[in-house]
């Protein structure tokens, strides 16, 4: 039997419950840590679920940055340096990777807090996760205030990428499930991945299977 759910049964439940069915419903989605560092060289470290593609020329990524209030330092230290990382989670770090999201004061890296290692390689100024095994860095390019609920989209530019070479298949794709990459539903459920198959570039003239 389906359920069915009205705007104004779903705004009746505690706000936890409804959370956790708005989030869930819009699917499964990547799993990755940004990685970034103030001026005064204090790092921090947050999980995000909610970053897209946006373009591959120029090679253009975004995110959703929470309100300020709830979510501050990285959008801060962006802000401050105009650098960043994104870190693919995998099945060895994501319950550190999760501790991250835990509200901890401007002063205390979560590096620190969830015993992962930052990794600093030169000319790049923010910090990657050593134990990530897809890596790549950014600048920032442009944050557009949503002011529907107060959230930001952060939208940078990549620079450099880190990948173990055995995932990349002759026409370029990654198949990022040999590097063990995580995907997540909700705010707090991770999952594996298992490629059904790969298939052709879609043309409008082609025959229907």
């Amino acid at each position: 039997m389906q359920k069915h759910l009205r705007l104004q049964d779903f705004q009746d439940y505690d706000r936890f419950t409804r959370a956790n069915i708005i989030n869930s419903l819009s699917g499964f989605k990547s799993a990755s840590l940004i990685g970034t560092v103030n001026e005064q060289g204090q790092t921090n470290l947050a999980i995000f679920s909610n970053i897209v593609h946006i373009g591959a020329d120029p090679a253009l990524v975004g995110f959703i940055n929470r309100p300020l209030e709830a979510a501050p330092h990285t959008l801060s230290n962006i802000q401050e340096t105009g650098s960043y990382t994104i870190n693919h989670i995998s099945a060895a770090i994501f319950p550190q990777a999760h501790q991250s999201s835990a509200k901890y004061p401007a002063d205390i890296s979560e590096f620190d807090a969830t015993g992962l290692t930052p990794l600093f390689r030169e000319g790049i100024r923010a910090p990657f996760v050593a134990e990530s095994l897809v890596q790549y860095s950014l600048e920032l390019q442009q944050i557009i205030p949503i002011e529907l609920n107060g959230t930001f989209f952060v939208i940078g530019a990549i620079q450099d990428i880190f990948y173990p070479e055995e995932i990349q298949e002759e026409d370029g794709f990654l198949a990022l499930e040999k590097a063990g990459s995580l995907c997540s539903l909700g705010t707090s459920a991770y999952y594996e991945t298992k490629r059904l198959g790969k298939l052709a570039y879609a043309k409008a003239d082609s025959a229907r299977k």
